[in-house]
């Protein structure tokens, strides 16, 4: 079933839990409850069980041996010692608690090992599996009220306080989608003030974007700027997180002339914005980045959706004869073959892809917070029912965490590029020379040929590694392929200084990631200064840095971190 929320998964676990893209933004048009609806897999999942009564029956007969067990008190069922639900000594020490959890586990195993003897084909395995992972999760006893010691503790403690602080928050998260449990503090963080504040100007602005110049914080920089394409999904200061936890002042401060694009939020009068629109613009900002600096190259660093974007204007600019522009390429937990997506991949057909444009042709975009909902309820043990007992039946405030905060910032995106996203994603387009066609061009990103860096998080569930890995395959040039630690943006907020952080290299790049893995060597610490190393060696000589900001007959606009991230 659904590992423990503090359980270590081995990587077949990571790739078979992860959401590719076309799942997630289907989900998040059609509502992630939809998962949860018994459907045909279920179906022949009850149809093979009545063809195997004698199976059930040894099932049910087991289990009611072990709750005979449990009664008297001789059962050895226990959770695992990493499981953070039962982590209060209550659990195991008071008889009734104790047999609660048992009876909850010795369930929970005899559904795994039921939906094991239907042996179903791959995709209604993932179904059934899915929906029996979720339920089990909901019905864990460390969710109910009182029953949760922890529970009981806090409201003898409050006074009851402590359920009507939770009863409050529970309504104010109701109101209004995401309908999942506030996960952070946000009153502790302001954009501008101490996130987002790395020191710098807007200098292009259009309808779709604003580009932000960071100045200069040493005295000579790389003569070769660097544009960061983020992801269009939330706002672009994943990337300038707090002070100290902020890539982009890394690599300011590590001389690099760094350029930012901040999307626009898009509503209903931008539902045409597709692909096309967003590689426009990617290279009209990289055009920018090369008049203000007057460098004859740039290097692009792509995050997540942002690096499909970067993959397909650097497919362009190799088209088109103009290979020679980029000088790097940098892909951040970024996916270009979405093949053997792993269990949502399983939830989605062309029928209910389709539902989802149509849905989100007609509002002009999909919101934001529905897509917020669905990253949720990829993994509830740790994104729903871990902040459903804090913030409900122990009534806390959710920590106050900078990347929540960032996740919790949310964007729409306009109903064009969802499509484009969804059927980019499902038909694996980019695995297939010309079988995507951008702004007129036919694109293959094999003739990428630019040297690439290509980083991935091992505990990512969004975008999984091994298929981040098998970009090194897809791309023309020479890669180099990091495997950090941690999940999604976890994995990039990794600022040189923690005792804990490491990372995996491999001087080669095999056709296979598990090949790869098996002879890469752990290196300790962050990967920031070997990707600062890295593009050292490809950004050119260094020059002194220039006075002001702008150049090429551009000017600064504003301060960054500009106006457009504070679109709702």
């Amino acid at each position: 079933m659904t590992p423990t929320s503090d359980a270590p998964m081995d990587d077949a676990q990571l790739a078979d839990e992860a959401a590719p893209l076309d799942a997630l933004l289907v989900d998040a048009a059609l509502g992630p409850l939809r998962r949860f609806a018994p459907d045909a897999s279920t179906v022949r999942f009850a149809a093979s069980l009545a063809r195997q009564p004698l199976t059930v029956s040894r099932r049910a007969r087991s289990l009611a041996a072990e709750f005979g067990r449990i009664a008297v008190g001789t059962s050895v069922v226990a959770p695992p010692k990493r499981d953070r639900r039962f982590a209060d000594p209550a659990w195991t020490e008071n008889p009734l608690l104790r047999r609660v959890v048992q009876a909850y586990l010795a369930a929970e195993r005899t559904g795994d090992e039921l939906v094991a003897d239907a042996a179903l084909d791959w995709r209604d395995d993932k179904r059934v599996r899915f929906l029996a992972d979720n339920l089990a999760e909901a019905l864990s006893p460390s969710n109910v009220p009182l029953v949760n010691p922890a529970s009981a503790k806090a409201a003898i403690d409050s006074g009851g306080l402590s359920f009507a602080r939770g009863g409050i928050s529970l309504l104010r998260d109701l109101v209004a989608p995401p309908r999942v449990p506030e996960m952070v503090d946000t009153s502790q963080f302001e954009v501008g003030r101490n996130i987002a504040v790395t020191p710098g100007a807007v200098v292009l602005r259009t309808d779709v974007l604003e580009l932000i110049q960071y100045r200069p914080q040493t005295d000579e920089v790389r003569e070769v700027p660097l544009l960061v394409v983020p992801p269009t999904i939330n706002k672009y200061y994943a990337m300038d997180l707090a002070p100290g936890r902020s890539l982009v002042e890394y690599l300011v401060r590590g001389g690099q002339q760094v350029f930012m694009i901040s999307w626009r939020n898009p509503d209903a009068r931008h539902a045409g914005w597709g692909l096309d629109t967003y590689v426009e613009e990617v290279l009209g900002a990289l055009d920018a980045a090369q008049r203000v600096t007057g460098a004859g190259q740039a290097a692009i660093v792509g995050a997540c959706a942002g690096g499909i974007i970067a993959s397909v204007a650097a497919a362009k600019l190799a088209a088109t004869g103009q290979r020679d522009r980029l000088a790097a390429f940098v892909l951040l937990v970024t996916v270009l073959d979405t093949a053997q997506a792993g269990t949502v991949g399983a939830l989605v057909d062309r029928q209910l892809a389709s539902a989802a444009k149509a849905m989100s042709a007609r509002r002009g975009y999909l919101d934001g917070r529905a897509l917020a909902e669905v990253f949720a309820w990829l993994r509830p043990g740790d994104l729903v029912w871990n902040y459903w007992v804090n913030n409900y039946l122990l009534g806390k405030k959710p920590p106050a965490f900078d990347v929540l905060f960032w996740n919790a910032d949310t964007t729409r995106m306009s109903a064009r590029l969802h499509a484009d996203f969804v059927d980019l994603a499902m038909d694996n387009k980019l695995v297939t020379p010309a079988a995507l066609t951008v702004l007129g061009t036919p694109i293959d990103v094999a003739r990428i040929a630019t040297d690439a860096y290509l980083v991935a998080g091992i505990a990512d569930h969004i975008t999984p590694w091994q298929n981040c890995y098998r970009s090194t395959q897809l791309l023309g040039g020479k890669s180099r392929f990091i495997l950090s630690t941690s999940g999604h943006i976890a994995a990039l907020v990794n600022p040189p200084g923690n005792p804990k952080a490491r990372y995996q290299t491999n001087n080669s790049t095999p056709a296979d990631a598990e090949d790869w893995l098996r002879t890469a060597e752990t290196q300790q610490g962050s990967w920031w200064p070997d990707l600062l190393a890295w593009l050292g060696d490809r950004c050119g000589t260094q020059e002194p840095a220039p006075e002001g900001l702008g150049g090429g007959g551009l000017r600064p606009i504003i301060d960054a971190p500009g106006t457009y991230v504070f679109d709702t």
